[in-house]
């Protein structure tokens, strides 16, 4: 009888639904205080799960839940370069 692989889930900082780490996108702050897109899941600093929806990113834009959730002013350009991941469907 073999057992199933746990899926590992995150909550999206601006629906607050939980989803499979991999329909995700973690955004990153380095110690260094700089926020970046980390499409690998794998950069060291202090992370926010993103839903890989439109809806969510504007969400998470109009509430500020970024900016909150990591410490760290959140540059539009993050918010531009999110929703060209969602129209590339990645």
């Amino acid at each position: 009888m073999a057992s199933q692989k746990k899926i590992p889930m995150r909550k999206c900082v601006a629906t607050g639904e939980m989803k499979p780490k991999k329909e995700m996108v973690r955004i990153v702050r380095s110690k260094e205080g700089e926020v970046s897109i980390d499409t690998t899941g794998k950069k060291s600093g202090r992370g926010a799960y993103l839903s890989l929806e439109k809806e969510a990113i504007l969400a998470a834009k109009k509430k500020n839940a970024l900016a909150n959730q990591l410490g760290a002013k959140i540059d539009d350009t993050i918010y531009d370069e999110l929703l060209q991941l969602v129209e590339k469907g990645i």
